[in-house]
């Protein structure tokens, strides 16, 4: 698929059959082990461009009242068991998003397709929550590879899913702004560059290196530049390169940027009060 194509359906199909060609049941079963880390699930949203020039990704910049503010994220989090177990139930039935192609596959692997159903219960829940998503206008397409975090104990799960008609989104506290990114624009090799993380110190010997580098996206928007990396830059271009085949640069061939990481980007300035 050209990345200019703005034909909403055949995008949907080639998305979708890209997506489950290679996906593993097994990655869904460590969700009930004991000790593993703390699954969270997020949703990877595409949609078309407004001036019909082909797909974008729909990210979220989370705010500074948040752990890792200033980040680049897909809208999501933790799963809360019961009400995300009832909502999986109600994604099953019949006409449901969990029920609509791949059939083979949830009769196959009754368990994993529990877990998710599951796992897009919580995606879809934190993102209305997060940006107030309509639920009923969004297409899942299909799971990712899970990406396991660097700094903190948890795996995430990511979703990808096609968003209809909604144009606007109405953040709440924890997101700065939303973000579209062209897919045209994921694909150029020259907004790829090497970040070159600096721990300050204390946090030196939390991590047991001065310096790490990293490969990220830079994004110019709005007038400023927006970095896309860690776990978001890895689920985004496992998400490139199954769709379209698109490979980033090597890192050591890219041009270098700097940045320093704090206390402050762990630690939570504001937690959620609404009990």
């Amino acid at each position: 698929m050209s990345p200019l194509s703005n034909d909403s359906s055949e995008w949907i199909r080639h998305i979708s059959d890209a997506l489950w060609k290679n996906i593993g049941h097994e990655q869904f079963v460590s969700l009930n082990r004991q000790n593993s880390p703390v699954p969270t699930a997020v949703l990877l949203l595409i949609a078309p461009q407004r001036d019909e020039s082909g797909p974008c990704l729909i990210l979220n910049k989370r705010s500074r009242e948040v752990r890792q503010p200033g980040d680049i994220c897909c809208p999501g989090g933790s799963i809360s068991p019961r009400i995300d177990s009832f909502i999986g139930k109600l994604l099953t039935l019949p006409g449901g998003p969990m029920t609509r192609g791949h059939s083979l596959w949830q009769k196959q692997y009754p368990a994993e397709a529990r877990s998710l159903a599951i796992l897009l219960a919580t995606a879809l829940r934190e993102s209305f929550e997060e940006m107030r998503l309509n639920p009923f206008g969004v297409r899942f397409l299909g799971p990712l590879q899970p990406q396991q975090l660097q700094m903190f104990r948890r795996v995430i799960y990511p979703m990808a899913a096609w968003v209809h008609k909604q144009k606007r989104f109405r953040p709440n506290w924890e997101v700065e702004k939303v973000i579209r990114i062209p897919l045209r624009d994921l694909i150029r090799p020259d907004y790829y560059a090497r970040y070159r993380l600096q721990f300050a110190p204390g946090l030196e010997e939390k991590f047991h290196r001065k310096a790490q580098d990293f490969p990220c996206f830079l994004y110019p928007h709005q007038g400023e530049y927006e970095l896309l990396w860690g776990a978001t830059y890895r689920i985004v271009t496992a998400f490139l390169q199954a769709v379209l085949g698109f490979e980033p640069p090597d890192m050591a061939a890219l041009s270098v940027i700097y940045g320093v990481m704090d206390g402050n980007y762990l630690r939570v300035v504001r937690s959620d009060v609404r009990g």
